[in-house]
């Protein structure tokens, strides 16, 4: 055992008795060498995941410092608890990798326009109407007429305009819970 480790004992055990500086000079102690093995184990973290994964090994030593055996060595302990809290965060992480999207911003711009897909899905959702309800709401909907032009060219009346493409629209709502359930 080196001296530091044993000094990590005596702090602890004194922590354990009561003393609150002892306690806070333990955690002082520990936490650069059991920031090192997080960052060892879990690089693929990235810098703030590992502060984070470190936070949970302090919070579970804080939480479990009564499990410790007095007498026993204090850095299998420390790394066996630092070693799940790594474990833990790669098992929550699941198979996702996190890049910041600010490494890539200038090389992958986005194009700007419209949506190539979203005409489709307008043209399918609409197609769904009855053939009446189905033109009045491309007119308004999506060529803009305002319902005074809609009107004259459906020979339809504004308040008449105004009551079917409220039908129109609540019909397409419910079109399109069913085909999103």
């Amino acid at each position: 055992m080196t001296h530091k480790t044993d000094d990590w004992g005596l702090l602890l055990t004194a922590a354990l008795e009561g003393d609150s500086r002892a306690y806070a000079h333990f955690l002082r102690a520990v936490t650069p060498v059991l920031r090192g093995v997080v960052r060892a184990r879990g690089a693929a973290l990235g810098e703030a995941g590992c502060e984070d994964v470190l936070q949970e090994v302090l919070l579970a030593l804080h939480l479990k410092r009564h499990t410790w055996q007095v007498g026993t060595p204090v850095r299998p302990w420390l790394y066996a608890i630092t070693r799940y809290k790594v474990v833990d965060a790669f098992r929550a992480r699941g198979r996702r990798i996190d890049l910041p999207i600010e490494d890539f911003a200038d090389v992958l711009p986005a194009e700007t326009g419209v949506d190539p897909t979203q005409g489709a899905d307008i043209d399918k959702m609409i197609g769904m109407l009855d053939p009446r309800a189905a033109r009045l709401v491309r007119q308004v909907g999506v060529e803009g007429d305002t319902m005074a032009e809609a009107g004259a060219k459906l020979d339809m009346s504004e308040g008449a305009v105004r009551v079917a493409l409220h039908r129109a629209f609540k019909q397409l709502a419910v079109l399109r819970k069913r085909h999103v359930e």
